[in-house]
């Protein structure tokens, strides 16, 4: 593994909260939770993502499994969600229930990858061009316009929804971007052979 990757991995593997901006901002951010850990079971670059809002940890929004590779010497992350998703809710904070995720629970979804690059000591990364990341949101479907930053201190995120015929904005950030302090890490969880080279 590169070290570029390993250190991509290693900065992912952690919680965040916005809860400073979103206490600053409440008519603006709400108060959200971002956790990332590792899924040493699946292929090498795993992670489990849960985003749910502070007052209802148990029951994520979103649900992924992303995973980070380097492919053509270009940093990727893709991103896949699960299928019957429900049945995962909260394995962030539980072992069992995320050791029980394997394979056959993946759907890749198409349009989604992000491309990452190096920026300082983090990294930045978008959604592919090309408006094919779709997803279905308050009963309509939109494509996906979504970015983040990270680095050892924190991350800042921006998704946004757009109409796949008249490119209008659906929904989405209109403030900027959410602005996440990292509160746990959990690099440890990372096996060791992900970060050999």
């Amino acid at each position: 593994m590169s070290s570029s990757l390993a250190r991509l991995i290693q900065q992912l593997s952690a919680g965040f909260s916005n809860q400073a901006q979103a206490f600053d901002n409440p008519p603006l951010y709400a108060h959200i939770l971002v956790k990332f850990r590792p899924l040493p079971q699946l292929t090498p670059g795993s992670l489990l993502l849960e985003q749910t809002y502070a007052i209802t940890p148990g029951t994520p929004y979103r649900i992924r499994v992303l995973r980070a590779e380097q492919r053509d010497g270009e940093l990727i992350i893709h991103n896949q969600a699960l299928r019957d998703e429900q049945r995962f809710w909260g394995a962030i904070e539980d072992e069992g229930r995320r050791q029980s995720i394997g394979a056959a629970d993946l759907l890749p979804l198409e349009g989604c990858t992000y491309v990452v690059r190096e920026v300082g000591e983090g990294f930045s990364g978008e959604v592919e061009p090309g408006c094919r990341c779709l997803v279905e949101r308050k009963g309509s479907l939109a494509y996906l316009v979504s970015s983040f930053e990270i680095d050892p201190r924190g991350m800042r995120t921006i998704d946004r929804g757009h109409d796949p015929a008249t490119h209008e904005q659906l929904w989405g950030s209109l403030a900027g971007p959410f602005e996440f302090e990292r509160t746990h890490d959990y690099s440890g969880d990372i096996p060791p052979a992900w970060l050999e080279n």
